[in-house]
């Protein structure tokens, strides 16, 4: 189960209290306030609370809107009843409002959360080809990469093995993202098969074998298609720094 931040949790106690609290005031109003004009207020409310992108604390602070209007504001009052078809649509307008401004809202948060993974995935890339251009020792590049990689693909493990691939015959993360097993052409992952004991992702250079990570995952772990296509962009950067030293190796 997902924790629940305490941004969050303050979001629900707002979705709770807050329509709640609003209710009270404008009751002394009632009398003179038309519907509508307290219906608006609830629903800035609403929007407010809606607006933090947890849908939980969206469709609560709904239908604590729609709950205390009716018990407060409407005709009986102190009633949870509804006699006039106003107040019934108002209210019911108050929870569509509210549940589509918490869906707008929720969305939103997403994609503002991959457009940070992806800046993060961007980042890891750049320290990966700078350390490259830099001159960095192979081994230090491939103790980044690795624990670049177990963050990425939540990993319980990752190691590097020179110029060895296939042995133990382990799952393998191909080119394309998918995760397939020696005489199994289908992703692993598509057919709901967990790998084994690990998954080798090679660190090839010009179509030549350089060496290959081991990884074994976490469990549950699930990583997404562009997670699995940054890793491999990942080994290629250790791939073309080990090509690299032993062509310097090589000329000296």
């Amino acid at each position: 189960m997902a924790r629940v931040s305490s941004r969050d949790r303050l979001a629900v106690l707002a979705a709770l209290a807050g329509p709640l609290i609003l209710t009270v005031i404008l009751v002394p109003f009632r009398a003179s306030l038309p519907n509508t004009d307290a219906a608006l207020a609830l629903l800035l409310v609403v929007v407010a609370v809606a607006a933090t992108g947890y849908r939980l604390a969206g469709i609560l602070a709904a239908l604590s809107a729609a709950a205390w209007f009716d018990f407060f504001l409407t005709q009986p009052y102190e009633r949870f009843s509804i006699t006039r078809r106003a107040d019934l649509e108002t209210t019911v307008l108050l929870l569509a409002i509210g549940a589509a401004v918490t869906e707008i809202a929720v969305w939103g948060r997403r994609q503002h959360a991959a457009a940070s993974r992806r800046a993060g995935y961007l980042d890891g890339i750049g320290a990966a080809a700078k350390a490259v251009a830099g001159g960095d020792s192979a081994g230090a590049l491939i103790e980044q990469v690795c624990g670049q990689l177990t963050e990425l693909l939540s990993l319980r493990s990752c190691r590097f093995q020179y110029g060895a691939a296939g042995i133990g015959r382990p799952a393998r993360l191909r080119r394309d993202g998918q995760i397939v097993a020696p005489g199994w052409e289908r992703d692993l992952e598509d057919e709901g098969l967990l790998p084994g004991p690990g998954i080798e992702l090679l660190a090839e250079a010009g179509g030549l074998l350089q060496g290959r990570f081991l990884m074994t995952p976490a469990p549950g772990a699930r990583p997404s298609l562009e997670q699995k296509l940054l890793a491999v962009a990942l080994a290629d950067q250790v791939g073309a720094a080990l090509a690299s030293s032993q062509l310097a190796h090589g000329q000296a």
